[in-house]
């Protein structure tokens, strides 16, 4: 299925409880391909999907000097911190 649904849903689910996305900051950890070259376009594309100034997202990238699944070239791996603010229930 296109993770573009789950992450719509996300921003879909934090609107519904009167939520704000702070911000997001992206890694994405491979040896190939560059992600420099494309990152503006991934943030400004995670924004229009998150209905946020891309302002509010990050992506970088780095490798796993050669170790592991990434290292070899057998898989990308992501990581990712979203502050979010939700109004406070009184509770």
């Amino acid at each position: 299925m296109d993770s573009a649904r789950f992450l719509i849903h996300a921003g879909e689910l934090i609107r519904s409880k009167g939520g704000m996305l702070v911000n997001a900051d992206l890694t994405i950890i491979c040896e190939r391909p560059k992600i420099g070259p494309h990152a503006q376009a991934m943030c400004a594309r995670l924004a229009e999907l998150l209905k946020v100034h891309p302002s509010r997202i990050s992506v970088k990238a780095t490798t796993s000097e050669r170790l592991g699944f990434t290292g070899r070239e057998e898989g990308i791996a992501a990581t990712a911190a979203v502050s979010i603010m939700v109004p406070d229930s009184g509770v």
